[in-house]
């Protein structure tokens, strides 16, 4: 008879009540698992907007190219002020604003030898002189002029001329030196009354060797 029920094992009583608590186990990690998801406040994701403006606190400024040049040039005419006879600046506009010095100064000299186009103002300088060229190197502007340059008039006419050609080459820079020049050679000597021209000339030179 003790055999008997030493092979029932264990009671049913007993492995159902294990069943249970372990099944109670599990599902209580489950249910703890589940509530610890509903419990936790979800973070929200936020992305701050990309500005279109940059963050450094100097605005960037757009890119302009500087004109390389003056917008209008000076050239030089004479007018009778109290029966005196002075230099008066004129401004003529320039076509193109990106012309170096040299073009400048160019333009300046097609103007002056053109005349004036205000009636109050005169020239000295002959009809029909032309400008052969123009150009600035390191020890000034050097002008060269056609022969009609040096004639007619007398001295007064001479240092007119002379004084309206330095002040004009020297429009840019009033303390550059100028050397003129009569179809390619250097001018050493103006006119029939023969103005003797000690080159290179300032406009301090004119003032002092070539009163009007």
């Amino acid at each position: 008879m003790h055999d008997q029920q030493d092979d029932r094992g264990i009671p049913l009583g007993v492995i159902a009540s294990i069943s249970i608590l372990v099944l109670a186990a599990g599902g209580g990690g489950t249910w703890w698992a589940w509530r610890s998801q509903q419990s936790s406040p979800e973070v929200p994701v936020t992305t701050t907007p990309q500005s279109s403006t940059p963050k450094s606190s100097q605005s960037i400024q757009p890119t302009t190219e500087k004109p390389s040049t003056k917008e209008k040039i000076q050239v030089y005419w004479l007018n009778d002020v109290d029966n005196q006879i002075v230099l008066i600046p004129s401004s003529i506009p320039l076509n193109n604003k990106t012309l170096n010095k040299g073009q400048i100064l160019e333009s300046a000299f097609e103007g002056l030898l053109a005349g004036p186009t205000n009636g109050t103002f005169t020239t000295t300088i002959p009809q029909g002189t032309k400008l052969r060229g123009v150009s600035l190197k390191s020890d000034g502007v050097h002008v060269d002029l056609s022969q009609e340059f040096t004639v007619g008039g007398g001295s007064s006419s001479m240092s007119g001329r002379l004084a309206q050609v330095v002040y004009t080459a020297s429009s840019l820079d009033p303390n550059t030196q100028v050397w003129i020049e009569v179809d390619g050679k250097q001018l050493e000597v103006l006119g029939g009354e023969g103005l003797m021209l000690d080159q290179p000339l300032t406009r301090q030179d004119v003032n002092q060797n070539f009163p009007l």
